[in-house]
């Protein structure tokens, strides 16, 4: 059983930015354990890029929008580590619909993915903390301003945020920090997903041109920001949010006016 080296958790780290900021870790040399929900070979590929950068850790299949599944990754975890130092809750999922096309389902797995799982996950982990350590949420840019079909995935976000300064009250005398690392557009597929597949949606080349930065984040820039926060140069942020969106929050577009075809009409009617 390891005891001496760094020990990180991130969910959902089988690619995009939970793979990045993995194999960042890694080359500061912490093992870490890769969490995947289904494929089992993204995630090895993702164990071996940490290994690769001088790293190591464990790949572990687990649903977290289950509850029993978060009990039994660290159940796994004790198996092979005496401790964890860090989590990062990078997993999520949502529906992409406006409020009035959400169902209840959609509701309950939507907290279930991005809300409990955030907080029986930071629960677990701070029970294996020893010396401090590091909470770290992945939120995003709906958290903050209202966006076309986003209103599920940016109201949990926010949710959890509020969650992350309520942790920090509590965890902090124990040396714990909880922060939360809010992306506004991500080159990864997600980005991909919701400006190309929801049909309606503003084009993704509309929102871009009125960033004051002028392009989306690359993924790398998200994982460095969400490494810095774990690492001991932020040793005195806590209950922060710390916003990577080239300017997006202060413009927010896509706007509902800028849909089309029935998502336009969702809001504006025929």
């Amino acid at each position: 059983m390891v005891s001496a080296t760094r020990v990180v958790v991130i969910t959902g780290a089988s690619r995009g930015i939970g793979r990045l900021l993995a194999q960042k870790l890694g080359a500061e040399g912490a093992h870490v354990v890769i969490n995947y929900k289904a494929n089992a070979a993204l995630a090895e590929e993702s164990l071996a890029a940490v290994r690769a950068a001088g790293g190591d850790g464990i790949v572990v299949q687990a649903d977290v929008e289950q509850a029993e599944d978060i009990d039994a990754l660290f159940a796994r975890i004790d198996e092979s580590y005496d401790h964890v130092d860090a989590f990062v809750a990078n997993a999520a999922a949502a529906a992409f619909k406006p409020v009035r096309d959400l169902k209840a389902h959609h509701l309950d797995r939507n907290h279930a993915m991005n809300v409990r799982s955030f907080v029986l996950g930071a629960q677990r982990a701070a029970e294996r903390m020893r010396d401090g350590g590091r909470i770290l949420y992945v939120s995003s840019y709906g958290s903050l301003r209202a966006f076309p079909t986003y209103a599920a995935l940016g109201a949990a976000k926010a949710m959890s945020e509020q969650y992350v300064r309520y942790m920090a009250v509590e965890l902090g005398p124990r040396g714990i920090t909880v922060n939360a690392v809010n992306g506004g557009l991500i080159d990864t597929d997600s980005l991909d997903y919701f400006y190309n597949r929801v049909p309606g949606m503003a084009p993704m080349e509309s929102v871009v041109e009125k960033l004051p930065l002028g392009r989306p984040a690359r993924a790398e820039e998200l994982a460095d920001a969400a490494q810095f926060l774990l690492s001991e140069k932020a040793g005195y942020i806590t209950g922060q949010v710390l916003t990577v969106d080239g300017g997006l929050t202060i413009i927010a577009p896509p706007f509902w006016s800028d849909t089309t075809g029935d998502l336009h009409d969702a809001v504006y009617g025929v």
